[in-house]
């Protein structure tokens, strides 16, 4: 079977689902409490950025993290879900991605004081550059991908999806008992260590490799660059 084009996946997508402080030293790093069990978040399809889109757009006074994530394109509907068994939970997923989750960290931040939610910091247009999609047949244990980001050619992140926390099946067994997750719906697991600001002028490259080899579909390169416009963070 033909993989979806990415537009199409973008098109279907009806929510993004974003587990968050799923490693441990990305926990540590950003001075967070490890959770006992998954959380999540959202971000809206609208934020999804398409490779030769252009680049991401930092809003005037956002200072703009970035984030690897491996992400799952959900491939049927996932309800009530109560497994820890990694194989069983691979039938829900149709494809995987690659994606940055892009953050706008002040603002974040000044949620997390103030108790508010992180909408604004997660979901301006272009927050989520993708590559892909990768298929099923390529990542033969998604618990067992190497996941890396440079920023204008410097290594900035570079993990295995085997240190996560939660692992894939606690992750959409968490998520489905709260809300269903539907076949186009795409779910980021979270991401390691490393984490950090980029500014106008500034080049994202990131990708995955599989027992030591490149994934040639999961090759990003995505540009930074100021958005201008009326839109200005201030305090809430």
């Amino acid at each position: 079977m033909a993989s979806p084009s990415l537009t199409s996946i973008r098109s279907n997508c009806r929510k993004v689902i974003c587990i968050g402080r799923n490693y441990a030293d990305h926990v540590t790093e950003l001075n967070n409490q490890r959770p006992k069990q998954p959380f999540f978040f959202l971000k809206p399809p609208s934020s999804i950025l398409l490779p030769n889109e252009g680049p991401v757009l930092r809003p005037s006074g956002v200072t703009l993290h970035f984030e690897i994530e491996l992400a799952l394109v959900i491939g049927k509907t996932v309800r009530d879900l109560h497994t820890d068994d990694d194989a069983d939970v691979l039938q829900y997923i149709d494809h995987y991605l690659l994606a940055i989750d892009m953050t706008g960290r002040n603002v974040q931040n000044e949620a997390k004081k103030k108790g508010l939610p992180w909408s604004i910091a997660k979901g301006f247009d272009t927050f989520l550059p993708v590559a892909g999609p990768v298929g099923k047949e390529q990542v033969p244990d998604p618990h067992d991908v190497e996941l890396y980001l440079k920023v204008n050619g410097e290594v900035k992140q570079e993990d295995s999806t085997g240190l996560m926390l939660f692992r894939i099946a606690r992750q959409l067994s968490d998520i489905s008992k709260v809300m269903a997750l539907e076949k186009g719906d795409i779910v980021l697991t979270g991401t390691p260590k490393g984490v950090g600001p980029v500014t106008t002028g500034d080049v994202m490259e990131c990708g995955m490799r599989v027992g030591g080899k490149e994934v040639e579909e999961a090759r990003m390169r995505v540009e930074v660059k100021d958005k201008g416009g009326k839109y200005e963070f201030a305090e809430t």
